[in-house]
C-alpha cells in the first residue's frame, strides 16, 4: 500500500513568494542603434554610420571597396586588381588631351525620331532623360585637340548615354570629324565604346555602319592616319564598321571586342567558346589587335604612333 501524503507529492507550481520576479529586457530603440547579436544573445548597440554618397567605389571586377578619390587621381583604374572602370566622355577627353586644347565642334547635334519610336518611354523622352543624366547631347564627343603638343581630331564615345549606340548624329559626327581629319591633314584618333547601332532608330542607325566606313575609306585615300582605342565594350555595329578599319588598333586591357554576344554564337555553332573569348587579350592573340596598353600610357603611345606615322 503506497503512502499518498503531501509530502511525497512534488508541489505542481513554485510559490510566488519564493522567486522574484524577473524584469523584462527592453532593447535600445531602433531609431538611436542597430542591434547586435551572437546567436540571438543581445550583445549591445552598433553605432551606425551614414556614408555620404559617391565618396567609395566597388570595383566590378575583385569587389574591392576603392576610395572614389583614389580611383580618380589612378584614372579610374582599380588600384587593387588593376581593372579599367568605365568613364565619360569628358573625363577620357581630360586624361589624354593637353589642358585646355580640346576644341569641340557639332555639338549642338541632337537626334531626332524619324519611326516615332515607343518603349517604356518614347524616343524622345529617352533622349531628354539621357541629356539630364550625363549632361550631353549625345553619344560621342568630337573636337580638335592636342596630344603631347600633336594635332588631332578627337573623337570619344560616351557609355552612359544609351550605352553610346550608333545612330544618325553619332554616325554623323564621326563622319564629320574624319572628314575635316582628313581636310586638315592630320590624324583622327577614335576612342569607342558602344553596344551597336541605335535599336530606336532602326535602319537609319545601321546605315551608319556604311556611312562611317566610307569616310574611313576617304581618309585613307587621302594618306591620313587612323587610330582607333578599343575601350569596354566595343561590340556590334560600331565594332563592325567604323572601329574595324583604323591603320593601328590599340586596346584597353579586359575589354569585350566583338560583334555577336557569346551565348548567341555558341547557339549558333553548336561550339563551347574558349574562357577569354571577345576580350582584348584574346583579339590580340588573334591578330584582331595591334597592342594592349595600359590607360596610363595611352597618350603617350598615341603621340608615338603619331611620330612613327610622320604626322
Amino acid at each position: 500500500m503506497v503512502d499518498e501524503s503531501p509530502a511525497d507529492t512534488p508541489p505542481t507550481s513554485t510559490p510566488s513568494d519564493l522567486v522574484a520576479p524577473i524584469a523584462p529586457v527592453t532593447p535600445p530603440p531602433a531609431t538611436v542603434a542597430s542591434l547586435g547579436s551572437t546567436n540571438g544573445a543581445f550583445v549591445g548597440p552598433i553605432n551606425k554610420v551614414d556614408v555620404p554618397k559617391g565618396v567609395w567605389q566597388p570595383c566590378p571586377s575583385c569587389l574591392a571597396t576603392v576610395f572614389q578619390k583614389a580611383l580618380e587621381e589612378n584614372l579610374f583604374v582599380c588600384p587593387e586588381c588593376d581593372y579599367h572602370h568605365r568613364i565619360t566622355a569628358r573625363a577620357r577627353i581630360a586624361q589624354l588631351v593637353d589642358p585646355d586644347s580640346f576644341e569641340e565642334f557639332l555639338g549642338d547635334l541632337i537626334s531626332t525620331d524619324p519611326l516615332k519610336f515607343r518603349e517604356r518611354l518614347t524616343y524622345k523622352e529617352r533622349l531628354a532623360e539621357m541629356r539630364q543624366k550625363t549632361g550631353e547631347t549625345e553619344g560621342v564627343v568630337v573636337g580638335k585637340a592636342f596630344i603631347r603638343g600633336r594635332p588631332v581630331i578627337l573623337a570619344v564615345m560616351n557609355p552612359f548615354f544609351i550605352m553610346a549606340s550608333m545612330g544618325s548624329v553619332v554616325g554623323e559626327k564621326i563622319t564629320a570629324g574624319i572628314e575635316r581629319a582628313a581636310d586638315e591633314n592630320i590624324p583622327f584618333v577614335v576612342v569607342t565604346v558602344s553596344g551597336g547601332a541605335r535599336m530606336q532608330e532602326g535602319m537609319v542607325s545601321l546605315v551608319q555602319m556604311a556611312k562611317t566606313s566610307a569616310a574611313v575609306a576617304r581618309l585613307d585615300d587621302a594618306g591620313g592616319l587612323y587610330i582607333v582605342v578599343m575601350s569596354d565594350p566595343t561590340t556590334a555595329g560600331v565594332a563592325a564598321s567604323f572601329a574595324s578599319l583604323g591603320d593601328i588598333h590599340l586596346a584597353e586591357p579586359g575589354a569585350m571586342i566583338g560583334f555577336a554576344g557569346p551565348r548567341v554564337i555558341e547557339n549558333t555553332i553548336r561550339a563551347k567558346l574558349p574562357e577569354d573569348f571577345q576580350s582584348a587579350e584574346f583579339s590580340l592573340q588573334h591578330g584582331f589587335v595591334d597592342r594592349i596598353v595600359h590607360r596610363h600610357n595611352l597618350r603617350t603611345e598615341i603621340a608615338r604612333i603619331i611620330d612613327y606615322a610622320g604626322k
